[in-house]
């Protein structure tokens, strides 16, 4: 999946769910449920998510969505090999571009 957000700091609740294409009250049901998304808070309250929590929040996306697991299914494999979930994940996205890279071509010719 490739997540359309432009390098900053810190990222918004909205600009999150807009990225991964769902709504707002999901990335809240997901930080309840998975411990390594730990938002940083303002002083009125919003959720400022970083890049490593953007990172986690594609990892459990391809996880849950892509994959098919259940959120215990999920929180049982970023629990035991959260290596190799990650490793994984980083396969599938080169394998997306090149895919990307290839149909460009495909269409030129």
């Amino acid at each position: 999946m490739n997540i359309d957000l432009p390098e900053k700091r810190y990222y918004k609740i909205g600009e999150v769910a807009r990225a991964f294409g769902v709504n707002t009250s999901l990335i809240r049901f997901w930080e309840k449920e998975f411990e390594v998304i730990q938002p940083k808070k303002n002083s009125k309250g919003d959720r400022m998510f970083t890049p490593q929590d953007i990172e986690n929040f594609r990892l459990i996306y391809h996880l849950v969505k892509e994959k098919g697991f259940t959120l215990d299914g999920a929180k049982k494999k970023l629990l035991f090999d959260p290596d190799v979930a990650k490793n994984n994940l980083e396969i599938i996205a080169r394998l997306e571009f090149v895919k990307a890279e290839l149909l460009k071509i495909k269409n030129v010719l």
